[in-house]
């Protein structure tokens, strides 16, 4: 089995991102983010994503009471935009298809919200190439955690030693470690991530 990570992996989804930050802070009076300050923010989550970028607009004691609001609004800007600025990254869905004519199953472990990645699979037509489709609200925990992982090779009823993780990012690295899978990242992305086994280090 192989667990696929979505943003900076299959789908360059920083210009979504761009734009609907934007239209939150527009929204809320604070400064526009450039696409370059966002890359920097994008692998953890949105709650991470939201606090980040406030982080560097409000005074501390303004954050903790701006971050709930500043993410419910964010969220609905990024509904009204989810895939239109994006772009699939190129021999992704080749990719895939190979992998499926191999018989390796395939699931999606990402870190953006459930409905915005089932959405965002289904926009460039690679939905149906994963059987399990997990997000950073699926679970109690996101990556880094191996929680997501294991959880995708359990509803699969696949062995974490038997799975590859493929991602962009130190988060799927970790998690995919943490988890017991064989973790690989691509030479693209926003985070890349260098590699390392305990005796065999890959750059």
């Amino acid at each position: 089995m192989s667990i696929i990570d979505l943003d900076g992996t299959m789908i360059d989804t920083a210009d979504d991102f761009t734009a609907a930050l934007n239209g939150m802070l527009a929204r809320i009076g604070l400064n526009a983010i450039s696409r370059d300050e966002v890359v920097g923010y994008i692998g953890k989550g949105s709650e991470n994503l939201i606090r980040s970028v406030l982080a560097v607009r409000l005074p501390h004691p303004k954050l903790s009471r701006s971050s709930e609001d500043a993410l419910a609004i964010y969220q609905s800007e990024y509904a009204k935009i989810n895939g239109k600025h994006s772009t699939l990254y190129p021999e992704v869905k080749e990719g895939l298809e190979a992998m499926r004519e191999l018989g390796i199953t395939l699931a999606c472990v990402t870190n953006k919200p459930h409905r915005f990645a089932v959405e965002l699979l289904t926009h460039f037509g690679i939905a149906d190439y994963f059987r399990v489709v997990l997000g950073g609200d699926s679970l109690p925990a996101k990556k880094p955690d191996p929680l997501p992982m294991l959880t995708a090779c359990e509803r699969l009823d696949v062995a974490p030693r038997e799975t590859v993780a493929v991602g962009d990012s130190e988060n799927d690295a970790l998690a995919g470690r943490a988890a017991g899978l064989a973790t690989l990242t691509v030479p693209y992305g926003y985070t890349t991530a260098r590699m390392y086994s305990p005796r065999n280090p890959m750059v």
